[in-house]
């Protein structure tokens, strides 16, 4: 069994391409189950956040399997593979490896060293558990994944900012953001950080709208902001400095039309009121799909930021020391995980020898009685109990050296010789059966 990661993400494709591949977390039990349902794909587990889509899965094919995950990707956004193929990337065995710790670590995120991806990943994880279609070398990826991300957000400073997608984006925001008036809309996790971000940096007024207006008044409560109804979004447009939307919307929250409206409706008020100085207007996009229409960006007095705006100021921002001592622990645990494969490979192997030298044992006990109907049963049980010994201890030695020669970096070598010599089954064909459940550890 291999492992392939097949994705897009901000390093690849452009928003627009993201925002069709995004899936939404009620979505993503049945493209889990179309995963797992392909010939080639015995587990998948699907990680989609606002800058990353990726299928991490166990194949028992490099090309069938990417062929099959490449044709469920392309389905769930509405095309067909061609149009992908420029922008997806491939990670197989120890580069899939290393790809799932580096993001779990931040390492890959739009935000190097942003923590929020360590959440994400987390669930993603618990969903394909939840459906059954994490199996054994899935879920010890994943655990080792989420103990790498934890152990680089814990031994190094990567972190130490406390930076996010969120706090990055409103940095852009021209003039800062202490003292202005901001509205955010939407009250899931993102539009929640944004709020929180914002009330730290002593915006004010601040005001929080949402589908389900008992969710933003629970929110407005925890950070002193006023819940309004989203009926009104656009009466409040023209009413604030900055808004930040974060919503799971399919179509677009703020259109050309209803930003226009907004700046005529500042304009208005400015010209009622000599003394009022006319402002601009910050329109920060967290979604994916985007909840802004792009065409807003181009109206005059209003700034879009959007996650490509966010991704072209990130470039190369980190501290080189962090991202070094950060690549060093994501460089360990990949050669701990291929080491634990290894011997998860050469355990079953081992069985499989001893099960067919049980095999001849028995074969030639039953010949042995067909040819001595004369023995007692203390002598056939002596008898049975002499070669079964004297197999045991032939295979000893051979045994523990073939344990220890999996471990090493050319294990694979080896096993494929022990499988060669005994005409023994692929270890993926042995093990198959065995799954594992996550755990509290794995899962906290």
């Amino acid at each position: 069994m291999n492992l392939l990661v097949v994705g897009v993400s901000h390093h690849t494709a452009p928003v627009d391409l993201l925002e069709r591949l995004a899936v939404s977390h009620d979505q993503t039990p049945r493209l889990l189950r179309r995963l797992v349902s392909a010939p080639h794909v015995s587990e998948a587990v699907l990680v989609s956040t606002c800058n990353r889509v990726e299928v991490y899965a166990a194949v028992t094919g490099f090309h069938g399997g990417l062929a099959e995950i490449g044709a469920v990707l392309a389905e769930h956004a509405g095309t067909t593979v061609e149009p992908l193929t420029g922008s997806l990337y491939v990670r197989f065995d120890g580069d899939a490896v290393r790809h799932a710790l580096r993001v779990a670590a931040g390492l890959d995120s739009m935000v190097v060293g942003e923590a929020q991806i360590l959440g994400q990943v987390r669930r993603a994880y618990q969903t394909a558990a939840e459906h059954d279609t994490a199996g054994r070398l899935l879920h010890e990826l994943m655990r080792q994944a989420l103990r790498v991300g934890k152990r680089v957000h814990t031994e190094t400073g990567i972190d130490a900012a406390g930076r996010s997608v969120v706090s990055a984006a409103l940095d852009l925001v021209p003039g800062g953001i202490s003292g202005r008036s901001a509205l955010v809309v939407g009250a899931g996790s993102m539009g929640s950080l944004a709020l929180a971000t914002m009330a730290r940096a002593g915006a004010a007024p601040l005001l929080v709208t949402n589908r389900s207006a008992e969710r933003a008044q629970r929110l407005a409560q925890n950070y002193g902001a006023t819940a309004v109804e989203l009926a009104d979004l656009a009466r409040h447009l023209s009413d604030v400095d900055i808004v930040v939307c974060a919503t799971a919307s399919v179509r677009p929250v703020l259109t050309q039309e209803s930003v226009l409206a907004a700046l005529a409706g500042r304009k208005a008020a400015a010209s009622d009121d000599p003394l009022r100085t006319p402002r601009g207007l910050s329109i920060v996009d967290l979604a994916v799909p985007r909840d802004v229409e792009p065409a807003v960006g181009t109206l005059p007095g209003v700034t879009l930021i959007d996650l490509a705006t966010v991704a072209e100021a990130e470039d190369g921002a980190s501290s080189t020391a962090d991202r070094d001592a950060s690549e060093a622990i994501v460089a360990a645990e990949v050669e701990a995980f291929q080491t634990w494969r290894r011997g998860a490979d050469v355990a079953p192997a081992v069985a499989a020898l001893r099960a067919r030298a049980e095999d001849v044992v028995a074969a030639e006990l039953r010949r042995l009685w067909q040819r001595a109907p004369e023995l007692t049963e203390a002598q056939r049980a002596e008898f049975a109990h002499t070669m079964h010994r004297v197999v045991q201890r032939l295979l000893h030695r051979p045994t523990v050296r073939m344990r220890e020669l999996a471990a090493s970096p050319d294990g694979e070598a080896y096993l494929a010789v022990l499988r060669e010599l005994f005409d023994l089954a692929e270890p993926g064909d042995l093990g198959r059966a065995m799954t594992v459940r996550p755990t509290d550890e794995g899962a906290s």
